[in-house]
């Protein structure tokens, strides 16, 4: 789901400070204009897999993704075989290709859950809340396609938000914003004004999405893989002010590479931020440990070497 941020990784190219135009992000942002628009001259099933091809084989390399996923493994998971690293370190980055070409795939992307399932416990929770009119919030992780929950619960009825980061390069994000507004509406940008839609949203009964699985300078000291992992506790927080339901949501990828299997897992109670948010984290990693293919080991989750002091 575009929750609150975007692809990050795949888009570190197109970003710059905040606001600033300059020659070098236009040059990129057509760059990718034209990989992107000639992707989507594709049939779908054609684009996807080959973009997840490219992406791995040839942008990952180059990009320096091959390194991150091997040093955030051997952080945490050092026990892996070699074996298994090197196909991970390939897998995960044809999963980023095609989350990437999906979320610019508009109707393509989207009719795929006209008639897709939801499964979980949480399915039944959701229903309940959305005929009570209580506001939920959605949590979900850099995992599989993190867009398809969004448009599965969407096409199923429910109304769902989302607050997403606006991108740097100032020439690149409405070519986003329209992509991920397709998939469906209301977005909402971070900041001020965007938290104050969303929380209107929420406050009438509405379902908004968030990414949790952020590296936070400033966040909660909690983990994930049984590391520090400083975490945002926003999502908690809103929920327990606005009496909402708290879901994990996920969508899973299917063998064929194409299509999801859309995961809601049953509501986390209302404790403390802290012990909801750890308990979002937990869910994630659980699901990531089974499906160590589809979580974004490229995304800079752990920074050992920027450790808070103790306090």
């Amino acid at each position: 789901m575009s929750g609150i941020a975007k692809h990050e990784a795949m888009m570190r190219g197109v970003e710059t400070a905040q606001g600033q135009k300059t020659f070098s992000d236009l040059l990129v942002y057509l760059a990718i204009r034209l990989i992107i628009g000639t992707a989507l001259l594709l049939p779908y099933r054609i684009r996807v897999p080959l973009t997840g091809w490219l992406v791995a084989h040839l942008v990952a390399p180059i990009a320096g993704y091959d390194k991150r996923v091997r040093e955030n493994l051997a952080y945490v998971c050092p026990e892996l075989p070699e074996h298994e690293v090197k196909r991970l370190i390939r897998a995960v980055s044809d999963n980023a290709g095609r989350t990437l070409i999906e979320i610019f795939s508009g109707k393509g992307f989207t009719k795929r859950f006209a008639h897709a399932p939801l499964k979980g416990p949480g399915v039944e929770a959701l229903r309940s809340a959305h005929e009570a009119g209580r506001p939920v919030v959605l949590v979900t992780g850099h995992f599989g396609n993190y867009d398809a929950p969004r448009a599965a619960l969407i096409a199923a009825g429910f109304n769902v938000g989302a607050l997403y980061r606006e991108m740097n390069n100032s020439y690149f994000n409405p070519y986003y914003v329209d992509a991920i507004s397709i998939v469906g509406t209301p977005v909402f940008p971070r900041g001020r004004k965007g938290l104050s839609g969303l929380i209107k949203f929420l406050r009438a009964g509405g379902m908004a999405g968030f990414l949790m699985d952020q590296y936070m300078y400033d966040g909660a000291d909690l983990t994930f893989f049984g590391k520090p992992a400083p975490t945002a506790l926003s999502a908690a927080e809103l929920a327990i002010k606005y009496d909402a339901l708290v879901v994990p949501v996920y969508g899973i990828r299917q063998p064929n590479g194409l299509d999801f299997e859309v995961l809601c897992e049953a509501p986390i109670p209302h404790t403390t931020p802290r012990e909801m948010t750890q308990a979002l984290n937990d869910s994630l990693e659980d699901l990531a440990r089974d499906h160590m293919d589809q979580w974004f080991w490229i995304h800079r989750r752990w920074k050992p070497d920027r450790q808070k002091p103790p306090s």
